[in-house]
């Protein structure tokens, strides 16, 4: 298995010295750098792209959830914080794990397992170098309210807009993200996403039913039971797509 790029982001020195002192217990992950504050992991993590996060939660100015709203794309994170439970049960989704401060060895390299198996398995996926798209097994941040999810685009069903703003539909979940649909749809994989409206972009994989309808339209059915209307325009666009 190749190296788990990892990056460190906290506050203390001393607790990101302990971090590096369990680290050296697990070869297979390479430290590629550290940061003690959130723009300075922002920075880090934007120019490096590690697998791995090890994140903070309680820091001075900028909190590690913060800091996860920042990112367009979300590498796989692990919380490290002082507080048990801390803002850890606002997480309704797809919380890969969290570690509590001080950190024992057995509890860590639980954690590492976790991570291990979880890149094994979304380790198939060719990213193209310079890519500026996520990809399907990407994951994003979203907070709305005291409630946060991490996402993976895949699971994504359905997107619309709300305002400036735009609402994200996966599973039984509809948060909202504070992204317009524009600024959404450029990082959207074009291989799997489709705009199927002014209002609302469908990810594919989440159709389940195609019909005709009025003046030229399609109205697709989504797994989630959501229904939506394509535009005309977009109708001949979609037919070719799927070459029907």
């Amino acid at each position: 298995m190749k190296k788990i790029k990892t990056v460190i982001v906290e506050d203390s020195r001393l607790a990101r010295n302990e971090i590096k002192e369990l680290l050296k217990q697990h070869p297979e992950l390479e430290l590629i750098g550290e940061a003690e504050n959130v723009d300075e992991g922002f920075e880090l993590i934007n120019a490096s792209k590690p697998d791995l996060l090890l994140l903070d939660i309680n820091m001075p100015e900028k909190d590690g959830f913060e800091l996860l709203e920042m990112l367009d794309e979300v590498p796989i994170t692990v919380f490290t914080t002082a507080f048990d439970e801390y803002a850890i049960k606002s997480f309704e989704y797809n919380a890969l794990d969290y570690l509590l401060k001080p950190i024992n060895d057995k509890r860590f390299s639980q954690a590492m397992d976790k991570v291990k198996a979880t890149l094994e398995k979304s380790g198939t996926e060719e990213v193209p170098a310079n890519t500026e798209r996520l990809t399907e097994s990407s994951q994003i941040f979203i907070k709305d309210g005291e409630k946060c999810w991490l996402v993976k685009i895949g699971d994504i069903l359905l997107i619309e807009i709300v305002g400036n703003y735009s609402r994200v539909y996966f599973q039984d979940q509809k948060p909202m993200l504070y992204k317009s649909l524009n600024q959404v749809e450029e990082k959207l994989p074009v291989e799997n996403f489709f705009r199927v409206n002014r209002q609302q972009i469908i990810n594919m994989n989440h159709i389940k039913n195609v019909v005709p309808w009025f003046n030229g339209k399609l109205k697709l059915s989504m797994n989630n039971g959501e229904e939506v209307e394509v535009s005309r325009r977009q109708s001949y666009i979609f037919k070719d797509r799927m070459s029907f």
